[in-house]
């Protein structure tokens, strides 16, 4: 599926009035949330969000419980009604999409942030990826991977698709951290990194390596520390840059 964004107009673009009344809807329910992954569309192009959300409910078990066509719209509808992944585009009015994710990252960590955008730009993503957001996705690639990166997100996994990972590769290999530790690291702390960068939870990583869930969070804090690293997307690059996962 193809998303065409339509040309921006000055002003604000707002949320149709449909599309309000189902958050208010919505907002009005209660926690009667069953086990359905609910999602929140945030973008300032109504054409977009009537086909996300077409394409989105189009999943068993999957809901759109709210639209926003602002960014200020978007933080105050995650803060009630604290989806499982609100899917954000970068360039909203009001309040910018960076913006949004780093108060949700911050005040809402059970709430995962996937950015779908058509902003290419290398110094938004690196903003987006240092503020904690853990899937991104460019519209141009909706249509084979924002299924799964929304269903990578619902279960708290990141998600970058392959574009954006050479993006972040090749930002990486031009600027890389100045960690200057790694030599340091333990081969224990090897096997959590190379873990981690693969996508597990720190659950899946204590029952791969034998330890407890509290050991693994302990290793994952103190690996990130020691590497003086503050996103898990710099861990992802520090794990490829060394050849401790394959890119």
């Amino acid at each position: 599926m193809r998303l065409e964004a339509r040309p921006r107009t000055r002003g604000l673009n707002p949320v149709t009035s449909e599309a309000r009344a189902r958050s208010e809807a919505t907002l009005q329910g209660g926690d009667n949330r069953g086990d359905k992954l609910r999602i929140l569309v945030a973008d300032d192009h109504d054409v977009v969000r009537r086909g996300l959300r077409v394409l989105l409910e189009g999943q068993p078990g999957w809901e759109v419980c709210g639209e926003a066509s602002t960014g200020r719209e978007a933080l105050d509808l995650v803060r009630r009604l604290k989806p499982d992944v609100v899917v954000l585009d970068v360039n909203l009015p009001e309040l910018s999409g960076l913006d949004v994710a780093r108060e949700v990252v911050r005040s809402l960590p059970q709430t995962e942030v996937l950015i779908l955008t058509m902003d290419e730009s290398p110094q938004m993503m690196r903003d987006l990826l240092r503020a904690g957001v853990r899937g991104y996705v460019f519209k141009s690639d909706v249509g084979g991977d924002l299924l799964q990166a929304v269903e990578a997100l619902g279960r708290h996994r990141h998600f970058f698709t392959s574009k954006v990972a050479e993006m972040m590769y090749q930002d990486y290999v031009k600027s890389p951290p100045a960690v200057g530790a790694g030599e340091s690291l333990t081969a224990r702390q090897h096997e959590v990194i190379r873990l981690l960068a693969l996508g597990k939870t720190n659950k899946e990583v204590a029952s791969a390596l034998g330890i407890s869930v509290k050991t693994a969070e302990a290793h994952r804090k103190n690996i990130m520390s020691r590497l003086k690293l503050k996103a898990f997307s710099e861990l992802v690059r520090y794990a490829v840059r060394e050849g401790i996962i394959e890119e």
